[in-house]
C-alpha cells in the first residue's frame, strides 16, 4: 500500500491529480503543470515534499563520520543552521544517493535524503554508522516538509505565518537554515528561485499549508517540480546520477572536497583514480534546435565524436523550446551541434551551458 503525507488530504481538497511516486501517494498537478510552472517562476507556489526523508545525527563522533560518509566536507559548516549539498558514495565513487545536511552543533547534524532512495540510503547510513560507533541515527517520520518557492515566497511566507517567522528567517542567507519553535525553515530549494524548505510536526501541516494558501501560495504538483529544477539545471537522483555514475561525469565535480587530501571519504580513490586518468565523459545542457520533446537516455550523436544520451529532458515553458541534461563525450564543446534520435528519427540539437533559466530570466542564447 502506498504512504500518504499528512498532505494527502489537502492534495485532494484543491483537486490533485494523484499518481505513485516512490512508493507515496502525491500530486502530480493540480489542473496544469505549465500555469503551476509559471506561477513559481512569476510568483510563489509550494510543494508538498513530506515524502523526503529526514535523519537526524548525533553523537560525539558525528562530524568524523560525516566526513567519512561524504564527498563534501562538513568542516565547511560551523555556523548554526549552516547547509551542505554532496553526494553519499560507494567504494567505486558510484553515487548512492545526493542529499542536503545541516549543521546544528558539534553534536548533531540533519540530514534530508531522496524518497527513492530511503531503504538504501538508511541501510547504508546506520550500517557505516555501527561500525563507527559513537552516533546514532534517528529517522524523523514525526516530520512534514512544505518547500514555498518563487520571487515572491519569501515574502508570502513572512505574511501567512506571522512576525515571529520574519524575524527570525528574513536575515537568513541562502543555504542557511534556523528553528522557530517547532519549525525548521531553510533557505534552500530545488527550483532555482528563492524560498524556503519548511520542517514541523506532521500534525501542523495541513494548517500551514492552508495558511499559505490563504496567504496566495499556489499548490503545485511534481511535475512542475521537476522542469523547475531541470530549468535550473538540477540533477535528479536516478536519472542524471546513480551508482554507476561519479560525481566527476554528473556535474558534479564542485561538491567534491579533495582537502585536506588526509580526510579519506568513501569512494575516493576511486575518484582520484577517475580525475587522474582524465574523464571520457563530461555533463552538459542541450537544446532542441526544431520541435520535438527530449527525454531521457535518448542517443545523442557528433560527428567525429562518438555518441552520448541525454539524461533527463523535457519541454521547457519557460523558454518554450525543448531542453536536456546529457552525458556526452569530454571533447564535446559549448556550441557544438549534434543529432538527437527521437523515436527513430534524427533531430538536430545544440550543447549550452546550463542551468538554463536564472530567476525567471534565459540564460541560453
Amino acid at each position: 500500500m502506498a504512504h500518504k503525507t499528512p498532505l494527502y488530504d489537502k492534495h485532494i481538497e484543491h483537486g490533485g491529480k494523484i499518481v505513485d511516486f516512490a512508493g507515496w501517494e502525491m500530486p502530480i498537478h493540480y489542473g496544469s503543470q505549465i500555469e503551476e510552472h509559471h506561477q513559481v517562476r512569476r510568483d510563489a507556489g509550494m510543494f508538498d515534499v513530506s515524502h523526503m526523508t529526514v535523519v537526524d545525527l548525533k553523537g560525539a563522533q558525528v562530524g568524523d563520520f560525516l566526513k567519512l560518509l561524504l564527498a563534501n566536507n562538513v568542516d565547511k559548516l560551523g555556523t548554526e543552521g549552516k547547509a551542505l549539498y554532496s553526494c553519499m558514495l560507494n567504494a567505486k565513487g558510484g553515487v548512492i544517493d545526493d542529499l542536503i545536511v545541516y549543521y546544528m552543533n558539534d553534536e548533531f547534524f540533519r540530514v534530508v535524503v531522496n524518497a527513492a532512495t530511503r531503504d538504501k540510503d538508511m541501510a547504508w547510513i546506520e550500517t557505516t554508522a555501527r561500525e563507527m560507533g559513537g552516533v546514532t541515527v534517528t529517522e524523523r517520520a514525526d516530520l512534514a516538509m512544505i518547500a514555498v518557492q518563487g520571487p515572491k515566497a519569501r515574502e508570502k511566507a513572512f505574511t501567512a505565518l506571522g512576525d515571529g517567522i520574519r524575524v527570525v528567517a528574513e536575515p537568513l542567507k541562502p543555504f542557511t537554515a534556523a528553528s522557530v519553535g517547532e519549525l525548521f525553515v531553510a533557505r534552500t530549494g530545488y527550483t532555482g528561485e528563492d524560498g524556503f524548505e519548511i520542517m514541523l510536526p506532521g500534525k501542523a501541516a495541513a494548517f500551514t499549508w492552508q495558511m499559505l494558501f490563504d496567504a496566495g501560495v499556489a499548490p503545485c504538483g511534481l511535475g512542475a517540480r521537476d522542469t523547475l529544477r531541470l530549468e535550473a539545471g538540477m540533477n535528479l537522483y536516478g536519472t542524471d546520477m546513480d551508482e554507476t555514475t561519479t560525481p566527476l561525469e554528473s556535474g558534479l565535480g564542485w561538491t567534491v572536497a579533495w582537502e585536506p587530501e588526509a580526510r579519506n571519504f568513501i569512494g575516493r580513490s576511486a575518484l582520484e583514480a577517475q580525475r587522474d586518468a582524465g574523464l571520457e565523459r563530461k555533463f552538459v545542457g542541450l537544446v532542441l534546435d526544431g520541435k520535438g520533446v527530449l527525454r531521457g537516455h535518448q542517443q545523442v550523436t557528433f560527428d567525429g565524436l562518438g555518441e552520448g544520451e541525454t539524461t533527463s529532458g523535457t519541454f521547457s515553458p519557460t523558454l518554450g523550446r525543448a531542453i536536456a541534461l546529457a552525458r556526452v563525450p569530454v571533447g564535446v564543446k559549448i556550441g557544438d551541434s549534434c543529432q538527437v534520435d527521437i523515436r527513430g528519427r534524427s533531430v538536430d540539437a545544440h550543447i549550452v551551458k546550463y542551468p538554463f533559466v536564472r530567476k525567471g530570466k534565459s540564460c541560453i542564447d
